[in-house]
């Protein structure tokens, strides 16, 4: 709408620059959905590998497989950032102060915490109801944001989260392939998800120690590789000789291995990437799209059993996460 108004206030003898708006208009939609289109590619891909390699493929080994995926996000952001600083047009970048590497710390020991658990609960939960109970994630922010910063919501947005939650007891209660152990690995992951994106809002908040999404993985992920591995080593000694030993049985399982690892920095990428060619209210829409995508990939690709109350479950989360989101712009 805003282009359309601009090209209404040019004048009218000049019809090129209208013929030129027009191809720059198209070629900016036709790249965010190019952007969009890999975002779910790369989120919903590393979510089914993952469910297969841990449960299908029977390596159970989440504490290692979380460690392969963070040495990747390590090495790749290190990379795309020595290719970036190399371009003449680049503003240099400042090392982190001490209290910046503080924080920092704290940030990637609770990321690590949250991606191990979401690792653990798909070697014993399908995918659809992981999905299910990740949906919960704004029910946690806001406490949690209530409990360690007393930020307070209208009683709207509260309201809006009671589907959210009502939602997700329908679908465990219709849930054929419910495991206790799993769902309470499934719940931490969520709540260690939404305690992230409360601390990375309260400790980098200021503009003078704000960083970027891309820059705060690049920092983040060395600190969970640096707890990952001797948490390898204590929690799964067996996890190397197994992996070893795999790949000399099928040699295709180290390509599924840095396959799944790279999809790992590739979702954070082009997660970045969407949040800078969208608006924060389109990436809610899209990120609420993607899960109900992924639940339907998911059952056909891994046909686990789905209940009519479960489908229903998750829905009324859905639709709770859509009127928190309503809730929110409407208290702003």
């Amino acid at each position: 709408m805003r282009q359309q108004e601009d090209r209404a206030l040019l004048p009218t003898t000049s019809p090129a620059s209208a013929d030129g708006a027009a191809p720059s208009s198209s070629a900016a939609r036709l790249r965010t959905a190019g952007l969009v289109a890999a975002w779910y590619a790369t989120n919903i891909g590393v979510l089914l590998l993952n469910k297969f390699l841990l449960s299908v493929y029977g390596f159970r080994y989440p504490v290692f497989l979380t460690a392969c995926h963070m040495s990747a996000c390590a090495l790749l952001s290190s990379l795309l950032s020595a290719a970036t600083a190399s371009k003449p047009s680049s503003p240099p970048r400042k090392p982190l102060s001490r209290g910046q590497a503080a924080r920092v710390a704290v940030l990637g020991a609770v990321f690590c915490g949250s991606v191990v658990a979401g690792n653990v609960s798909l070697r014993y939960l399908p995918v659809s109801f992981n999905q299910a109970v990740g949906a919960t994630t704004p029910f946690f922010t806001a406490l949690i944001a209530y409990a360690i910063a007393a930020r307070r919501e209208a009683g709207a947005t509260y309201a809006a989260l009671i589907p959210v939650v009502a939602g997700v007891v329908i679908a465990t209660g219709g849930e054929p392939s419910f495991h206790l152990f799993g769902f309470v690995m499934c719940v931490g992951a969520t709540a260690g998800r939404a305690l992230k994106t409360v601390l990375q809002g309260i400790l980098l908040s200021s503009e003078e120690e704000k960083l970027n999404s891309m820059d705060l993985l690049r920092y983040m992920a060395p600190v969970a590789v640096v707890l990952l591995v001797p948490a390898t080593l204590i929690m799964e000694p067996d996890a190397l000789s197994a992996a070893a030993a795999l790949a000399r049985a099928d040699p295709s399982f180290v390509w599924m291995l840095l396959l799944n690892s790279s999809l790992a920095y590739l979702v954070n990428l082009t997660n970045f990437l969407v949040t800078k060619h969208t608006s924060p209210l389109t990436l809610q829409v899209l990120g609420n799209a993607k899960g109900a995508v992924a639940v339907v990939v998911s059952i056909l690709i891994f046909r686990n059993p789905v209940t009519v109350m479960g489908m229903l479950g998750y829905g009324v989360t859905i639709l709770g996460v859509v009127l928190y989101g309503e809730a929110k712009k409407r208290s702003k």
